[in-house]
């Protein structure tokens, strides 16, 4: 059984950055894409960025692409996010999964503050 522990978030100001993590375990990690989400005070979760089992092919939302880079370490079973140059609309609380997402791995998540 897969279980995944998101850290990394906080307060940052506008232009700051701030990098996710995402540790997953059980020997399957590296057989599955993955992607981080997140969701905003009354607002539907939604994916942020997506990458490929090998980590070869990358995807971002038109929101965060130029800012933020994803990827991944198969040997440390980790996923990343770096976030760079945020902005106040990227606060939410961001989680991670597989992509697409398994409802039963869903965490905690990790907030992410951004002030302006």
């Amino acid at each position: 059984q897969v279980q995944l522990v998101e850290s990394g978030g906080g307060l940052v100001q506008a232009g700051g950055s701030l990098r996710l993590s995402c540790a997953a375990s059980g020997r399957t990690f590296g057989r599955s894409a993955m992607g981080w989400f997140r969701q905003a005070p009354g607002k539907e979760r939604a994916v942020v960025a997506s990458i490929s089992r090998s980590g070869a092919s990358t995807y971002y939302a038109d929101s965060v692409k130029g800012r933020f880079t994803i990827s991944r370490d198969n040997a440390k079973n980790t996923v990343y996010l770096q976030m760079n140059s945020l902005k106040p609309e990227d606060t939410a609380v961001y989680y991670c999964n597989t992509n697409p997402p398994n409802p039963g791995l869903w965490g905690q998540g990790t907030l992410v503050t951004v002030s302006s």
